[in-house]
Protein backbone atom coordinates (compact mmCIF):
# COMPACT_ATOMS: atom_id res chain seq x y z
CA UNK A 1 0.00 0.00 0.00
CA UNK A 2 1.35 3.40 -1.04
CA UNK A 3 1.90 6.26 1.46
CA UNK A 4 1.22 9.93 0.79
CA UNK A 5 4.09 12.43 1.08
CA UNK A 6 3.43 15.79 2.67
CA UNK A 7 4.58 19.41 2.30
CA UNK A 8 4.13 21.70 5.30
CA UNK A 9 5.17 25.27 6.10
CA UNK A 10 7.22 25.57 9.28
CA UNK A 11 7.11 29.33 9.81
CA UNK A 12 4.24 31.86 9.68
CA UNK A 13 3.17 30.99 6.15
CA UNK A 14 4.30 32.42 2.82
CA UNK A 15 7.35 30.13 2.90
CA UNK A 16 7.24 29.33 -0.81
CA UNK A 17 5.35 26.04 -0.57
CA UNK A 18 3.78 26.68 -3.96
CA UNK A 19 7.09 26.47 -5.82
CA UNK A 20 8.13 23.26 -4.06
CA UNK A 21 4.75 21.61 -4.56
CA UNK A 22 4.83 22.64 -8.21
CA UNK A 23 8.38 21.29 -8.55
CA UNK A 24 7.63 17.99 -6.81
CA UNK A 25 4.20 17.63 -8.41
CA UNK A 26 5.94 16.74 -11.65
CA UNK A 27 6.71 13.42 -9.92
CA UNK A 28 3.26 12.92 -8.34
CA UNK A 29 -0.05 11.87 -9.87
CA UNK A 30 -2.30 13.23 -7.10
CA UNK A 31 -1.91 16.55 -5.23
CA UNK A 32 -4.26 17.31 -2.31
CA UNK A 33 -4.97 20.46 -0.33
CA UNK A 34 -6.11 19.67 3.21
CA UNK A 35 -6.96 22.91 5.10
CA UNK A 36 -7.40 26.67 4.91
CA UNK A 37 -9.34 28.74 2.43
CA UNK A 38 -8.75 31.47 -0.12
CA UNK A 39 -6.88 33.41 2.55
CA UNK A 40 -3.90 31.32 1.44
CA UNK A 41 -1.85 32.40 -1.54
CA UNK A 42 0.69 30.34 -3.43
CA UNK A 43 2.67 32.14 -6.12
CA UNK A 44 4.38 29.96 -8.70
CA UNK A 45 6.74 31.27 -11.39
CA UNK A 46 7.26 29.08 -14.46
CA UNK A 47 9.27 30.41 -17.38
CA UNK A 48 8.98 33.92 -16.01
CA UNK A 49 5.17 33.73 -15.85
CA UNK A 50 3.62 34.31 -12.41
CA UNK A 51 0.55 32.30 -11.41
CA UNK A 52 -1.31 32.96 -8.14
CA UNK A 53 -3.26 30.12 -6.55
CA UNK A 54 -5.55 30.39 -3.52
CA UNK A 55 -7.70 27.25 -3.42
CA UNK A 56 -6.57 25.05 -6.29
CA UNK A 57 -3.64 22.79 -5.32
CA UNK A 58 -0.26 23.73 -6.75
CA UNK A 59 -0.08 20.52 -8.77
CA UNK A 60 -2.48 22.04 -11.29
CA UNK A 61 0.48 23.06 -13.48
CA UNK A 62 1.30 19.40 -14.02
CA UNK A 63 -1.12 18.32 -16.81
CA UNK A 64 -0.90 14.72 -15.60
CA UNK A 65 -1.78 15.42 -11.95
CA UNK A 66 -5.22 15.14 -10.35
CA UNK A 67 -5.76 17.96 -7.83
CA UNK A 68 -8.08 17.45 -4.86
CA UNK A 69 -9.56 20.07 -2.52
CA UNK A 70 -10.12 18.14 0.70
CA UNK A 71 -12.87 18.22 3.31
CA UNK A 72 -10.71 20.30 5.69
CA UNK A 73 -10.69 23.24 3.27
CA UNK A 74 -13.31 25.99 3.47
CA UNK A 75 -14.33 26.87 -0.08
CA UNK A 76 -15.56 30.19 -1.38
CA UNK A 77 -17.47 29.15 -4.52
CA UNK A 78 -17.09 32.63 -5.98
CA UNK A 79 -13.31 32.67 -5.44
CA UNK A 80 -12.84 29.12 -6.70
CA UNK A 81 -14.83 29.68 -9.88
CA UNK A 82 -12.81 32.82 -10.61
CA UNK A 83 -9.55 30.95 -10.01
CA UNK A 84 -10.62 28.11 -12.29
CA UNK A 85 -10.82 30.56 -15.21
CA UNK A 86 -7.00 30.60 -15.36
CA UNK A 87 -6.95 27.02 -16.64
CA UNK A 88 -8.29 25.15 -19.65
CA UNK A 89 -9.78 21.68 -19.42
CA UNK A 90 -10.01 20.98 -15.70
CA UNK A 91 -12.17 17.90 -16.25
CA UNK A 92 -10.60 15.00 -14.41
CA UNK A 93 -7.80 17.25 -13.09
CA UNK A 94 -9.70 19.06 -10.32
CA UNK A 95 -11.84 17.34 -7.70
CA UNK A 96 -13.61 18.82 -4.67
CA UNK A 97 -14.65 16.97 -1.53
CA UNK A 98 -18.39 16.96 -0.96
CA UNK A 99 -17.60 17.44 2.77
CA UNK A 100 -15.65 20.69 2.36
CA UNK A 101 -17.48 23.62 3.94
CA UNK A 102 -18.72 26.63 1.99
CA UNK A 103 -17.84 30.28 2.53
CA UNK A 104 -20.51 32.79 1.57
CA UNK A 105 -20.35 36.57 1.32
CA UNK A 106 -21.92 36.96 4.76
CA UNK A 107 -18.95 35.13 6.30
CA UNK A 108 -16.64 37.82 4.92
CA UNK A 109 -18.96 40.53 6.28
CA UNK A 110 -18.84 38.94 9.75
CA UNK A 111 -15.05 38.65 9.55
CA UNK A 112 -14.57 42.29 8.63
CA UNK A 113 -17.09 43.54 11.19
CA UNK A 114 -15.38 41.63 14.01
CA UNK A 115 -11.96 42.95 13.02
CA UNK A 116 -13.32 46.51 13.11
CA UNK A 117 -14.80 45.90 16.55
CA UNK A 118 -11.48 44.56 17.89
CA UNK A 119 -9.77 47.83 16.94
CA UNK A 120 -6.13 47.80 18.03
CA UNK A 121 -6.51 44.18 19.15
CA UNK A 122 -7.45 43.01 15.65
CA UNK A 123 -5.96 39.67 14.67
CA UNK A 124 -5.09 40.87 11.18
CA UNK A 125 -7.20 38.42 9.19
CA UNK A 126 -7.55 38.71 5.43
CA UNK A 127 -11.24 39.53 5.91
CA UNK A 128 -12.20 36.70 3.54
CA UNK A 129 -14.57 34.95 5.96
CA UNK A 130 -12.37 31.97 6.78
CA UNK A 131 -12.72 32.18 10.58
CA UNK A 132 -16.53 32.62 10.56
CA UNK A 133 -16.90 29.71 8.13
CA UNK A 134 -14.84 27.44 10.41
CA UNK A 135 -16.84 28.77 13.39
CA UNK A 136 -20.07 27.76 11.67
CA UNK A 137 -18.59 24.36 10.94
CA UNK A 138 -17.66 23.76 14.58
CA UNK A 139 -20.99 25.09 15.87
CA UNK A 140 -22.78 22.76 13.43
CA UNK A 141 -24.34 25.61 11.45
CA UNK A 142 -22.16 25.25 8.37
CA UNK A 143 -23.04 24.18 4.85
CA UNK A 144 -21.01 21.71 2.80
CA UNK A 145 -20.16 21.64 -0.89
CA UNK A 146 -22.26 18.51 -1.45
CA UNK A 147 -25.36 20.45 -0.42
CA UNK A 148 -25.17 22.41 -3.67
CA UNK A 149 -26.76 19.35 -5.27
CA UNK A 150 -30.14 20.50 -3.88
CA UNK A 151 -30.09 24.30 -3.99
CA UNK A 152 -33.71 24.70 -2.82
CA UNK A 153 -32.98 22.78 0.36
CA UNK A 154 -29.70 24.65 0.86
CA UNK A 155 -31.39 28.02 0.41
CA UNK A 156 -34.01 27.12 3.01
CA UNK A 157 -31.28 26.13 5.48
CA UNK A 158 -29.38 29.40 4.91
CA UNK A 159 -32.54 31.46 5.44
CA UNK A 160 -33.33 29.48 8.60
CA UNK A 161 -29.75 30.13 9.78
CA UNK A 162 -30.31 33.88 9.37
CA UNK A 163 -33.63 33.74 11.20
CA UNK A 164 -32.06 31.93 14.18
CA UNK A 165 -29.09 34.31 14.35
CA UNK A 166 -30.96 37.54 13.52
CA UNK A 167 -29.93 39.48 16.69
CA UNK A 168 -26.27 38.53 16.13
CA UNK A 169 -26.29 39.65 12.50
CA UNK A 170 -28.12 42.85 13.37
CA UNK A 171 -25.48 43.73 15.97
CA UNK A 172 -22.72 43.20 13.41
CA UNK A 173 -24.54 45.07 10.66
CA UNK A 174 -24.75 42.00 8.39
CA UNK A 175 -27.82 41.97 6.16
CA UNK A 176 -29.81 38.89 5.20
CA UNK A 177 -29.27 38.01 1.51
CA UNK A 178 -32.08 38.76 -0.90
CA UNK A 179 -33.99 35.50 -1.56
CA UNK A 180 -34.07 35.77 -5.33
CA UNK A 181 -30.43 36.79 -5.52
CA UNK A 182 -29.48 33.91 -3.20
CA UNK A 183 -31.39 31.44 -5.39
CA UNK A 184 -29.55 32.56 -8.53
CA UNK A 185 -26.20 32.54 -6.72
CA UNK A 186 -26.62 28.98 -5.43
CA UNK A 187 -27.76 27.69 -8.82
CA UNK A 188 -24.73 29.31 -10.46
CA UNK A 189 -22.41 27.67 -7.93
CA UNK A 190 -24.13 24.31 -8.42
CA UNK A 191 -23.80 24.38 -12.20
CA UNK A 192 -20.15 25.46 -12.07
CA UNK A 193 -18.86 23.19 -9.30
CA UNK A 194 -20.97 20.03 -8.96
CA UNK A 195 -19.28 18.30 -11.95
CA UNK A 196 -16.07 18.32 -9.87
CA UNK A 197 -17.56 17.17 -6.55
CA UNK A 198 -16.76 13.67 -5.25
CA UNK A 199 -16.37 11.66 -2.05
CA UNK A 200 -12.68 12.55 -1.82
CA UNK A 201 -11.89 10.30 1.14
CA UNK A 202 -13.06 7.11 -0.58
CA UNK A 203 -11.31 8.23 -3.75
CA UNK A 204 -8.00 8.58 -1.88
CA UNK A 205 -8.46 5.29 -0.04
CA UNK A 206 -8.88 3.52 -3.39
CA UNK A 207 -5.79 5.23 -4.81
CA UNK A 208 -3.70 4.29 -1.76
CA UNK A 209 -4.96 0.71 -1.84
CA UNK A 210 -4.04 0.29 -5.50
CA UNK A 211 -0.55 1.67 -4.86
CA UNK A 212 -0.14 2.77 -8.47
CA UNK A 213 -0.05 6.56 -7.97
CA UNK A 214 2.15 8.88 -5.94
CA UNK A 215 0.22 11.28 -3.70
CA UNK A 216 1.42 14.66 -2.41
CA UNK A 217 -0.41 16.49 0.38
CA UNK A 218 -0.25 20.29 0.58
CA UNK A 219 -1.12 22.58 3.46
CA UNK A 220 -1.71 26.33 3.53
CA UNK A 221 -0.36 28.97 5.93
CA UNK A 222 2.37 27.76 8.31
CA UNK A 223 2.92 25.84 11.55
CA UNK A 224 3.20 28.97 13.71
CA UNK A 225 -0.34 29.88 12.63
CA UNK A 226 -1.84 26.54 13.68
CA UNK A 227 -5.02 26.98 15.73
CA UNK A 228 -3.69 24.72 18.52
CA UNK A 229 0.09 24.96 18.26
CA UNK A 230 0.68 28.44 16.85
CA UNK A 231 0.84 31.91 18.42
CA UNK A 232 -2.76 31.90 19.64
CA UNK A 233 -4.95 33.94 19.28
CA UNK A 234 -3.00 35.41 16.34
CA UNK A 235 -3.45 32.29 14.26
CA UNK A 236 -5.57 30.93 11.44
CA UNK A 237 -8.70 28.86 12.08
CA UNK A 238 -7.47 25.39 11.14
CA UNK A 239 -4.74 22.86 11.88
CA UNK A 240 -1.90 23.80 9.54
CA UNK A 241 0.47 21.11 10.86
CA UNK A 242 1.08 17.73 9.24
CA UNK A 243 -1.52 16.06 11.46
CA UNK A 244 -4.15 18.32 9.85
CA UNK A 245 -3.74 16.33 6.64
CA UNK A 246 -5.31 13.33 8.34
CA UNK A 247 -8.45 15.15 9.49
CA UNK A 248 -8.53 17.33 6.37
CA UNK A 249 -8.56 14.41 3.95
CA UNK A 250 -9.78 11.41 5.93
CA UNK A 251 -6.40 9.67 6.08
CA UNK A 252 -4.85 7.78 8.98
CA UNK A 253 -1.36 8.61 10.36
CA UNK A 254 -0.18 5.36 8.76
CA UNK A 255 -1.05 6.80 5.34
CA UNK A 256 1.56 9.57 5.67
CA UNK A 257 4.98 8.95 4.14
CA UNK A 258 7.78 11.54 3.89
CA UNK A 259 7.20 14.96 5.49
CA UNK A 260 9.02 17.92 3.93
CA UNK A 261 9.09 21.17 5.90
CA UNK A 262 9.31 24.43 3.97
CA UNK A 263 11.03 27.52 5.38
CA UNK A 264 12.40 30.77 4.01
CA UNK A 265 16.07 31.59 4.56
CA UNK A 266 14.69 34.41 6.74
CA UNK A 267 11.24 34.97 8.32
CA UNK A 268 8.08 36.86 7.42
CA UNK A 269 4.67 37.26 8.97
CA UNK A 270 1.40 38.83 7.77
CA UNK A 271 -1.03 40.21 10.32
CA UNK A 272 -0.61 40.84 14.03
CA UNK A 273 0.94 38.71 16.74
CA UNK A 274 4.37 37.87 18.16
CA UNK A 275 7.33 37.73 15.79
CA UNK A 276 10.57 37.58 17.84
CA UNK A 277 13.05 38.16 15.01
CA UNK A 278 11.19 41.00 13.29
CA UNK A 279 13.46 43.77 11.97
CA UNK A 280 11.94 47.26 12.02
CA UNK A 281 14.83 49.18 10.44
CA UNK A 282 16.70 49.24 7.15
CA UNK A 283 17.50 45.52 7.21
CA UNK A 284 13.80 44.65 7.48
CA UNK A 285 13.02 47.01 4.60
CA UNK A 286 15.78 45.44 2.51
CA UNK A 287 14.42 41.94 3.12
CA UNK A 288 10.94 43.13 2.15
CA UNK A 289 12.06 44.80 -1.06
CA UNK A 290 14.49 42.08 -2.20
CA UNK A 291 12.01 39.35 -1.30
CA UNK A 292 9.00 41.16 -2.83
CA UNK A 293 7.28 40.48 0.47
CA UNK A 294 3.73 41.56 -0.22
CA UNK A 295 0.83 39.17 0.35
CA UNK A 296 -0.37 37.09 -2.63
CA UNK A 297 -3.94 37.29 -1.35
CA UNK A 298 -4.12 40.81 0.11
CA UNK A 299 -1.11 42.70 -1.23
CA UNK A 300 -0.27 43.72 2.36
CA UNK A 301 3.42 44.35 3.15
CA UNK A 302 4.77 41.41 5.15
CA UNK A 303 6.65 41.89 8.38
CA UNK A 304 10.23 40.71 7.84
CA UNK A 305 13.04 39.47 10.05
CA UNK A 306 15.85 36.99 10.51
CA UNK A 307 15.59 33.19 10.51
CA UNK A 308 14.23 31.89 13.82
CA UNK A 309 15.93 28.54 14.38
CA UNK A 310 14.14 27.98 17.71
CA UNK A 311 10.70 28.22 16.09
CA UNK A 312 11.87 26.18 13.07
CA UNK A 313 13.17 23.37 15.30
CA UNK A 314 9.86 23.36 17.19
CA UNK A 315 7.89 23.25 13.95
CA UNK A 316 10.08 20.51 12.48
CA UNK A 317 9.51 18.35 15.56
CA UNK A 318 5.75 18.88 15.73
CA UNK A 319 5.40 18.01 12.03
CA UNK A 320 7.85 15.11 12.09
CA UNK A 321 9.84 16.61 9.22
CA UNK A 322 12.15 14.15 7.50
CA UNK A 323 13.83 16.98 5.63
CA UNK A 324 13.52 20.67 4.93
CA UNK A 325 13.50 22.95 1.90
CA UNK A 326 15.03 26.41 2.32
CA UNK A 327 13.44 28.97 0.04
CA UNK A 328 14.54 32.40 -1.22
CA UNK A 329 18.19 32.07 -0.26
CA UNK A 330 18.91 34.68 -2.95
CA UNK A 331 16.98 37.32 -0.96
CA UNK A 332 19.92 37.38 1.46
CA UNK A 333 22.30 38.38 -1.36
CA UNK A 334 24.32 41.49 -0.55
CA UNK A 335 23.90 41.47 3.23
CA UNK A 336 27.22 42.04 4.98
CA UNK A 337 26.07 40.10 8.06
CA UNK A 338 23.16 37.67 8.44
CA UNK A 339 21.59 36.87 11.81
CA UNK A 340 19.90 33.71 13.09
CA UNK A 341 18.04 33.38 16.39
CA UNK A 342 19.66 30.34 18.02
CA UNK A 343 17.92 30.73 21.42
CA UNK A 344 15.63 33.05 23.37
CA UNK A 345 15.95 34.99 26.60
CA UNK A 346 12.78 34.36 28.60
CA UNK A 347 12.06 35.50 32.16
CA UNK A 348 15.78 35.98 32.75
CA UNK A 349 16.78 32.55 31.44
CA UNK A 350 18.24 31.32 28.16
CA UNK A 351 15.87 28.80 26.56
CA UNK A 352 15.92 26.76 23.34
CA UNK A 353 12.19 26.03 23.08
CA UNK A 354 9.02 27.95 22.09
CA UNK A 355 6.99 29.04 25.14
CA UNK A 356 3.24 29.60 24.96
CA UNK A 357 3.65 33.37 25.41
CA UNK A 358 6.10 34.02 22.59
CA UNK A 359 5.45 37.75 22.97
CA UNK A 360 7.75 37.84 25.99
CA UNK A 361 10.93 36.39 24.48
CA UNK A 362 14.01 38.22 23.22
CA UNK A 363 15.98 36.47 20.46
CA UNK A 364 19.62 35.59 21.05
CA UNK A 365 21.41 35.90 17.73
CA UNK A 366 24.45 34.39 16.12
CA UNK A 367 25.93 36.13 13.07
CA UNK A 368 27.16 34.81 9.74
CA UNK A 369 29.17 36.44 6.98
CA UNK A 370 27.09 37.34 3.95
CA UNK A 371 27.79 36.64 0.29
CA UNK A 372 27.56 38.49 -3.00
CA UNK A 373 25.02 36.40 -4.95
CA UNK A 374 23.47 32.94 -5.14
CA UNK A 375 20.75 33.90 -7.62
CA UNK A 376 20.07 31.14 -10.13
CA UNK A 377 22.62 28.69 -8.69
CA UNK A 378 21.51 25.10 -9.35
CA UNK A 379 24.34 23.04 -7.84
CA UNK A 380 25.49 22.82 -4.22
CA UNK A 381 29.13 22.99 -5.24
CA UNK A 382 28.51 26.32 -7.01
CA UNK A 383 27.25 28.10 -3.90
CA UNK A 384 29.58 30.61 -2.20
CA UNK A 385 31.31 29.10 0.82
CA UNK A 386 29.49 31.54 3.13
CA UNK A 387 26.10 30.37 1.83
CA UNK A 388 27.09 26.74 2.39
CA UNK A 389 28.14 27.56 5.95
CA UNK A 390 24.81 29.28 6.53
CA UNK A 391 22.79 26.28 5.26
CA UNK A 392 24.89 23.83 7.28
CA UNK A 393 24.35 25.93 10.42
CA UNK A 394 20.57 25.92 9.87
CA UNK A 395 20.67 22.13 9.57
CA UNK A 396 22.46 21.86 12.89
CA UNK A 397 20.29 24.41 14.70
CA UNK A 398 16.98 22.94 13.50
CA UNK A 399 18.20 19.34 13.75
CA UNK A 400 16.72 18.73 10.31
CA UNK A 401 18.39 17.78 7.03
CA UNK A 402 18.10 20.46 4.32
CA UNK A 403 17.51 18.65 1.04
CA UNK A 404 16.24 21.45 -1.23
CA UNK A 405 17.48 25.04 -1.65
CA UNK A 406 15.73 27.61 -3.82
CA UNK A 407 17.85 30.36 -5.39
CA UNK A 408 15.19 32.25 -7.36
CA UNK A 409 11.41 32.17 -7.86
CA UNK A 410 11.77 30.13 -11.05
CA UNK A 411 11.09 26.40 -10.89
CA UNK A 412 14.44 25.47 -12.40
CA UNK A 413 16.60 27.50 -10.03
CA UNK A 414 16.61 24.88 -7.30
CA UNK A 415 19.40 22.87 -5.68
CA UNK A 416 18.46 19.29 -4.73
CA UNK A 417 21.07 17.84 -2.36
CA UNK A 418 21.66 14.11 -2.31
Amino acid sequence: MMAADLIVGIQWGDEGKGKIVDLLAQEYNIVCRYQGGHNAGHTIVVGGKKIALHLIPSGILNPKAVNIIGNGVVVSPEALIEEMKQFDDLDGRLLISDKAHLIFSYHAQIDQAKERMRGKKAIGTTGRGIGPAYADKVSRQGHRVGELKDTKKLQAKIEEYFAINEPYFKALGVEKPDSEQLRKELEFYRDALMPYVIDATNYLWDILELGEHKILLEGAQGTMLDIDHGTYPYVTSSNTIAAGACTGLGLSPKDIGKVIGIAKAYCTRVGNGPFPTEEFGLEGDKLRQQGHEFGTTTGRPRRCGWFDAVAAKYASRINGCDEMAIMKLDVLDGFEKIKVASAYEYEGDRIDYVPSDLENVTPIYIEFDGWESVKGVRKWDDLPVEAKQYIEALEELTQTKIAIISTSPDREDTIVKN
